[in-house]
């Protein structure tokens, strides 16, 4: 009897770990395909993403809003000192990653932006192109390819910023719904003056949003960029209901496949042109991840065996919106070690 109930406990875990794979993997390719379909015939990638941001701001609120009201607690509210002092910098960081990241869309591809944001790519990319080992295709433009690799630089400010804001448990900004929505107003501000520099005058005049004839086609591009908003939000409610109920190493290995699945699916869908080397390359950097994320399994295996939680733990709804407490268990730590490996 007690041999088959670990049995039917290991097929719950690994099918629950699969499912919340699954949905990271729809969320998180889901977005990248959708925002480049946008791009191509909304060319307003920073507007688009301040209304993301407004979407996560407003999703996060009502979230927030609907726990405090089942659970009788006030949710964190941060003074405008630790407000302006510490999250600020994150949100900015936050802000030139995903807008640069979105910006690129308009000149590049899929498959050279997954293998630009896989860190270790882009350099073998640059001195291709130095040592003209590798030839500017068509698909390569220089302007995307930089604000890609300003996004990438940018992303490691951003995870390593994230990863102090979430370490600081006088905060109380462990749970992600409020990190969320305390992120995305300064977010919005930080992104501001870049959409009204490069946006706003070409966005006023536009017939897609101010100067619309029909409604019809009006409705349409809201919808579309509200979807956007939405895919946002549920990615990083995924990211960190998967690590929570599984592990930061787990995501990482799903982060390793996932690029594999964007380039393939890049290359079917969109007819991006794969080269020899880009391949070699992507497999260079992959193999560097993983052989990383091996070494850091090893390393937390000799650290000591680790308590194992029962299936009778916390439902998953109620661990992410639980009023926000300083972690204590394994999993508040390996959600900040996935910060740092994302850093």
């Amino acid at each position: 009897m007690g041999r088959w109930a670990l049995d039917v406990a290991f097929v719950w875990k690994a099918v629950l770990s699969l499912g919340l794979v699954l949905l990271y993997y729809c969320f998180s390719i889901g977005i990248t395909f959708y925002n480049k379909w946008l791009t191509k015939s909304f060319h307003f990638p920073l507007f688009m993403t301040m209304l993301h941001l407004a979407v996560i701001f407003l999703f996060s609120a009502l979230s927030r809003a609907l726990v405090q009201c089942s659970s009788h607690r006030a949710r964190v509210v941060l003074s405008w000192t630790d407000y302006l002092r510490r999250v600020a910098p994150t949100a900015l960081a936050t802000a030139l990653d995903v807008g640069l990241s979105n910006w690129s869309f308009l000149y590049i591809t899929v498959s050279l932006y997954t293998m630009t944001k896989s860190s270790a790519v882009l350099f073998i990319l640059i001195f291709s192109l130095i040592f003209k080992l590798e030839e500017l295709s068509t698909q390569f433009n220089m302007e995307g390819f930089a604000l890609v690799l300003g996004a990438s630089f940018i992303g490691g400010i951003r995870w390593t910023l994230t990863q102090m804001l979430l370490q600081k448990a006088e905060l109380g900004l462990q749970n992600p719904i409020d990190t969320m929505f305390h992120l995305q107003p300064l977010m919005f501000l930080g992104l501001f003056p870049l959409f009204a520099i490069f946006e706003g005058l070409h966005l006023s005049t536009s017939e897609k949003i101010f100067r619309f004839q029909d409604t019809g086609p009006l409705l349409r591009v809201l919808g579309s960029l509200f979807l956007g908003g939405i895919l946002a939000f549920g990615l990083g409610f995924s990211e960190f209901l998967l690590v929570s109920r599984t592990s930061s190493l787990t995501l990482s290995i799903a982060g390793i496949f996932k690029e594999v699945c964007t380039l393939l699916l890049a290359a079917h869908l969109l007819g991006d042109q794969i080269s020899l080397l880009n391949w070699l390359g992507f497999a260079l950097c992959l193999s560097g991840i993983s052989l990383h994320v091996a070494l850091k399994a090893l390393h937390s295996k000799g650290d000591g065996p680790k308590p194992v939680k029962g299936l009778g733990s916390t439902p998953d709804l109620e661990l992410l919106l639980r009023s926000s407490q300083p972690e204590e268990d394994d999993n508040g730590e390996e959600e900040k070690e996935y910060f740092v490996a994302q850093g």
